[in-house]
């Protein structure tokens, strides 16, 4: 779609409902965090579906159509993971083996930056999010650290860490699947590999900067984790090695020429195949997996596909003058529209745009890197943020807006700044 063609979209009367709709459920999501209301962040979505289906601004047809599958798949997929390295005490077993050598608070945030930022390549951030905040106030209660530190450490390390994988977050995999890269893991860690290593250690000097009161010369004495379910952690390991040797085989196909042999999905689905056919717990397991995101994500879709039919974002890119396709628009929209839409709504506005007007390889990364950093502006700008403060408040941790703004403003500004010049300078 050229931009003559944009600029000639003109918004119905159902198009405008479609764009009451999206401000309505964006209100609702931000007031319901900051007045905590019992109203969930799925059923707002899920609402908002619902409408723009019985106003008749999308069709039945092409809301099942605009539903990815490959997404929600891939999530499942992961989610089965995720249920059983949790819940059969493997997940907090490997985090004393990566915890076991930090004997000091600088050694424990280097530790927590880099080790979640790496984890969450494979497990996706928000798994790690979930898991992560009560084993770090646990830390922090134990060795009389400020459990805010760890857990900006937490929310910064998962949010920088996810940036350079395509399932490291929601929004990359949507980017990995949609912008037809045929080996993705390569793209991504060839363009955001080094500026992401960069932006963990800029986040490691930040939260010095702030908490350097912290970081004294205590020893830190970490206590084993024992396994709860032997059985299922065996089937846990045995899906994570299926997870890195399926990467792996990608990858080296693609590179040498041989093409991909599966897709994310795949990779996904296999991973969790030893969970649910030899595991006795296997019901169990897909209780546990989060139906909420994943109603989240289908509703999501179906009301994104209604509001770009109108027409109403692409004039509104297009009408600024600017090339929407230009890394430091990518970088800055992504990074100031993520406060208010969200990154994963966001990216799924964009994503189509840059698609159409054959955008990059390194703005596909831009737009990347940039709505996943615009999860370090503010608690609002990423999922995994709302997930370690809401835990956090039921174990008595209050991270609040300004204590993570303040930390998390000149980091973002760092951040973008480190992307903008791999990206767009070199």
């Amino acid at each position: 779609m050229h931009d003559t063609q944009i600029l000639s979209l003109m918004i119905s009367p159902t198009g405008n409902f479609s764009l009451l709709v999206l401000a309505a459920v964006l209100v609702a999501i931000a007031g319901r965090q900051l007045f905590r209301t019992g109203i969930m962040i799925w059923q707002i979505m899920l609402a908002g579906a619902v409408a723009v289906l019985l106003a008749g601004s999308i069709s039945p047809q092409d809301a099942l159509r605009a539903i990815n599958l490959d997404v929600m798949l891939f999530l499942a997929g992961m989610f089965v993971v995720g249920v059983a390295l949790e819940e059969s005490g493997y997940l907090a077993s490997l985090s004393y083996r990566l915890f076991k050598r930090a004997r000091s608070v600088d050694q424990l945030v280097l530790t927590i930056l880099f080790g979640t930022g790496v984890l969450s390549a494979i497990l996706m951030n928000d798994t790690l999010a979930i898991v992560g905040t009560p084993l770090l106030i646990h830390f922090a209660r134990k060795y009389e650290i400020s459990p805010k530190l760890l857990l900006l450490s937490l929310a910064f390390g998962v949010t920088i860490g996810s940036a350079a994988s395509p399932i490291g977050n929601p929004q990359n995999l949507l980017i990995a699947l949609g912008g037809g890269f045929p080996n993705p893991f390569v793209t991504f860690f060839r363009f955001l590999a080094i500026p992401t290593a960069i932006n963990l250690i800029i986040a490691y000097g930040i939260l010095r900067l702030f908490y350097g009161k912290e970081f004294g010369d205590r020893v830190l004495n970490h206590g084993r984790e024992s396994v709860d379910d032997r059985h299922l952690a065996h089937l846990s390991r045995v899906s994570l090695v299926l997870v890195v040797a399926l990467i792996a085989v990608k990858i080296v196909s693609v590179s040498f020429g041989f093409g991909s042999p599966f897709g994310l999905t795949e990779i996904a689905l296999l991973a969790a195949l030893p969970i649910l056919v030899f595991s006795p717990r296997r019901g169990e397991m897909a209780r546990k997996i989060d139906w909420r995101t994943l109603v989240f994500f289908a509703s999501m879709f179906v009301l994104m596909e209604s509001v770009w039919d109108t027409g109403f974002f692409q004039q509104t890119i297009s009408g600024t003058g600017l090339d929407p396709t230009s890394i430091p628009m990518i970088l800055a929209t992504s990074a100031l529209l993520s406060q208010f839409i969200s990154n994963v709504p966001f990216v799924a506005l964009y994503l189509p745009l840059l698609s159409h007007l054959d955008a990059s390889v390194e703005g596909m990364m831009a737009l990347a890197a940039a709505s996943t950093i615009a999860g370090n502006l503010t608690i609002l700008g990423a999922a995994s943020n709302v997930i370690i403060v809401q835990n956090g408040e039921k174990r008595g941790t209050v991270l609040t807006f300004s204590d993570f703004v303040k930390v998390g403003f000149p980091l973002t500004a760092l951040n973008l700044l480190i992307y903008w010049i791999f990206l767009f300078l070199l």
